[in-house]
């Protein structure tokens, strides 16, 4: 009969087999002990004057002794085996709670990843709408200024040329007097 001192080593599986293995013995040494008595009880109810002899009876008493002593044993190790299985029930509740517990939170977290996407349209939507007035804004000055530069244009255009006009200068006479004044000047 295998006993182990080490929690780890022994599973639930063994530890009940062990179990049945060890009531199946206790109910065999019962029965023995109980046919023992009734044969000992007929045997003492059918001959009265029945003495057992000493050494019989106290080789019974030692065997009924060395019963009581296995039936002891046996009754530590299966009280020994159903605290490693309240134990081991203890552990299995707990692990399945935190389990449980880790599954809705799983769950949970599931929900928000699938959330985070609508919630990340909706941050940008609201951070960007100021930037697009913004923009509008200036693409609207821009044609403004530009529309204002090409008529400032213009105008500067308009008054240079006439700026620009070339001097009239007095008709030349067709003597070479006229040429000779000019060569004269220079």
């Amino acid at each position: 009969m295998p006993t182990t001192t080490d929690d780890t080593t022994v599973n639930p599986e063994q530890l009940q087999a062990e179990m049945t293995h060890l009531r199946e013995e206790l109910q065999m040494r019962d029965q023995l002990v109980q046919q023992l008595s009734q044969e000992l009880f007929r045997l003492v109810k059918g001959n009265a004057s029945f003495m057992p002899n000493q050494s019989e009876s106290e080789g019974n008493m030692a065997q009924i002794q060395a019963l009581q002593e296995q039936l002891r044993g046996f009754s530590e190790q299966i009280g020994f085996y159903q605290e490693q299985i309240a134990s081991r029930d203890a552990e299995i509740y707990q692990l399945r709670h935190t389990v449980q517990e880790l599954t809705d939170r799983s769950r949970m977290l599931e929900m928000a990843v699938q959330e985070l996407p609508h919630i990340y349209r909706q941050k940008f939507a609201e951070r960007i709408e100021p930037v697009k007035e913004r923009l509008d804004m200036l693409q609207r000055e821009n044609r403004q200024l530009h529309a204002e530069l090409q008529s400032v244009s213009y105008r500067l255009a308009v008054k240079t040329r006439s700026a620009i006009d070339l001097p009239s200068f007095p008709p030349l006479d067709s003597d070479d007097a006229g040429m000779a004044r000019l060569v004269k000047h220079e």
